[in-house]
């Protein structure tokens, strides 16, 4: 069960005058009904920054919302801010630390609700925008990119978790043995794909890039990331990425509902020939 950070006398009278309406000495009308509990919560991982949203409440007295975190979902929620919409940032977040969320809502007479019941949850990510790398035939020297790095790299790099190539007119992402790739299909933008899959990864390691599509990465050193191809021409492929920075963690959006999935097993680095396709 969630726990609010509140000094319990407070929730207490709160709760004994929650039924109550209560004129003060001015015949003022006084509200001691609070809201209801927020809903359908949504978090958005961006880097070193989780964004929220909600439900709006229908109260006509609502005046507006409490956000709380914690490191557990049963555990105890601080305070972090408020919003009078439905929607906040989160900037103090560190990027590979799990935060849990919770909302109240709250109205004009201080009334507050219970934390909202939704399990919501966020591991932000590193992320880039834009992000070029080259034919490795022509130019090795900026055909790969390492995730750990954030870096272009030379494709043969031993930090190199992908690298591009143009072979008899078609355009591939490349990984190592010791890697996999995936094609997800065509994305609307970055954010798109929630987890890397447990299964159907590429046999023979590379696979054909379309603008338009998002491909995940399992990497050497047991890590997902996922790029989405936003151009392609014969020297260079252009792509937006995410890279989850926590071992053998898949997720790489936050879950919103639903059922979780866990990690998968470990890799090692492994060596592999100069191209897949000769």
């Amino acid at each position: 069960m969630k726990k609010l950070s509140k000094y319990i006398l407070v929730l207490i009278a709160s709760a004994f005058l929650a039924s109550c309406d209560i004129y003060d000495s001015d015949d003022q009308y006084y509200d001691y009904n609070p809201p209801a509990e927020p809903s359908g919560i949504v978090v958005v991982n961006g880097d070193n920054r989780v964004d929220l949203y909600w439900n709006e409440n229908r109260e006509s007295d609502l005046a507006g919302y409490n956000v709380y975190y914690s490191f557990e979902y049963d555990g105890r929620y601080e305070l972090i801010g408020s919003s009078e919409t439905n929607y906040f940032i989160d900037r103090e977040v560190e990027n590979g630390v799990t935060y849990y969320y919770s909302v109240t809502a709250y109205d004009y007479n201080g009334n507050e609700s219970e934390l909202s019941f939704d399990v919501i949850y966020a591991t932000p990510i590193p992320e880039g925008f834009n992000q070029s790398i080259f034919d490795f035939r022509r130019f090795p020297e900026n055909s790969g990119y390492a995730f750990s790095e954030y870096l272009v790299v030379p494709y043969d790099d031993l930090e190199s978790d992908l690298f591009f190539e143009l072979f008899e007119g078609e355009y591939y992402l490349n990984v190592w043995d010791d890697s996999d790739i995936q094609d997800m299909g065509p994305t609307i933008d970055i954010y798109d794909i929630p987890f890397a899959p447990a299964s159907g990864w590429a046999p023979d390691k590379y696979e054909v890039a379309e603008v338009g599509h998002t491909y995940v990465i399992w990497t050497w050193d047991n890590h997902f990331a996922k790029i989405r191809v936003k151009s392609i021409t014969n020297d260079r492929i252009v792509f937006d990425w995410a890279y989850q920075l926590v071992e053998g963690n898949n997720q790489l959006k936050p879950r919103n509902k639903g059922t979780e999935r866990g990690p998968l097993t470990g890799k090692k680095k492994l060596t592999q020939n100069v191209s897949n396709h000769e």
